[in-house]
């Protein structure tokens, strides 16, 4: 337990310093390792640097293993926190020099991405999905518990709700306190701190969680029968009221706001909870507490897959990169009891590892 706690707060203290206390701008580039001061060292073009850009969720994974690859190989790795949608973007621009390496996801690349990448050049994207995380909302230690369903996530978030069940006219939001729509519920303001929406953590929020709250709506269940995109636009738009704050790519921030608003919730990734167990707690979904053994099993209701993405080009061109992945993909990373596991990385299926490690020793490209 010392062990796991010491690697927490290594993590959280290196994110926290690389996000530089800001809520909303991307943290500045982090060089999670320095080179070896050799000649050979100084002589390296710049892409012996290996240079990751992408999720919030997965930032703290990728930069462990930034940390672990470093002190094996001594290369640089700069990892920055820019969101799913703003890493894919940047990745896809186009190869060679002065473009990312590497993107970090916490959602699967869209099909527009990839072919965003392919017509910029980007033509061999090597998929690695590394693990499974839960979405938690999460509130003060100390404020009153929530067990929600996926109907009240919806209600309490949604820019436009219908009237009732069985009327699909719709109003904006009319609920303010948790109480208002459920008795059972706290009587306290509904406000959540969130991510934007460049964040993968959003894109899965809204498809999971809000989507599947929707669905619960009878009228809105039968709408998607018959207008899947109306369904979508209704379901997926978040209020605008105040009651949902997009509070930046920087999940830290999130939970220190959550310590100093006690009725507020925040909404990211499992691990950020799993490191904050001290300051936060999450919501029962379901009656269904976010924890590692529920999101392993499939019992916890808002979980996703966690990715990677490679560019086969850059293997033979930045020096460092393929053994950075190899890194990631080994059993001492993140296999069940590896490092990663231990600042709340879920792990795969033995199939699965053995699936991607794979694809990265082989640079095998995937599609769609």
């Amino acid at each position: 337990m010392a062990i796991k706690k010491i690697a927490l707060c290594l993590v959280s203290a290196i994110a926290l310093a690389a996000c530089g206390g800001s809520d909303n701008p991307a943290p500045a580039p982090t060089e999670t390792s320095t080179a070896p001061d050799t000649p050979a060292a100084s002589a390296r073009a710049p892409s012996s640097e290996v240079r990751i850009v992408g999720s919030s969720t997965v930032y703290p994974f990728s930069t462990k293993v930034a940390q672990e690859f470093k002190n094996k190989t001594g290369f640089n790795v700069v990892v920055e926190s820019t969101g799913s949608g703003g890493g894919h973007k940047l990745f896809c621009a186009g190869t060679g020099a002065g473009t990312p390496d590497v993107t970090n996801s916490s959602r699967r690349q869209k099909a527009s991405e990839l072919g965003n990448c392919q017509e910029n050049g980007v033509s061999e994207v090597v998929e690695v999905k590394i693990g499974f995380d839960g979405i938690v909302l999460a509130n003060a230690i100390d404020a009153p518990p929530l067990d929600l369903t996926l109907r009240d996530i919806y209600l309490a978030f949604a820019k436009d709700v219908p009237i009732s069940d069985t009327d699909c006219t719709l109003q904006a939001n009319p609920y303010q306190k948790w109480s208002d729509i459920s008795t059972d519920l706290p009587d306290a303001t509904i406000e959540a701190f969130g991510p934007p929406p460049t964040s993968g953590t959003r894109d899965a929020f809204v498809e999971i969680a809000m989507e599947g709250g929707a669905k619960d709506v009878a009228c809105l269940a039968e709408l998607r029968d018959n207008d899947k995109d109306r369904f979508g636009e209704i379901a997926h738009t978040l209020r605008e009221d105040g009651k949902w704050i997009d509070a930046g790519e920087n999940d830290n921030a999130i939970v220190q706001t959550l310590t100093n608003t006690p009725t507020a919730i925040g909404v990211f990734g499992y691990s950020f909870l799993d490191q904050n167990a001290d300051l936060v707690r999450g919501a029962l979904v379901s009656g269904v507490e976010p924890t590692f053994e529920n999101i392993a099993a499939g019992q916890y209701s808002i979980s996703r897959s966690l990715y990677f993405y490679m560019k086969a080009a850059h293997a033979d061109t930045t020096q460092g990169l393929r053994d950075y992945a190899l890194e990631f993909t080994s059993e001492e990373a993140w296999g069940p009891g590896g490092y990663l596991e231990e600042i709340g990385l879920v792990p795969l299926p033995d199939a699965d590892r053995a699936t991607y490690r794979s694809a990265v020793e082989n640079l095998t490209p995937y599609q769609q």
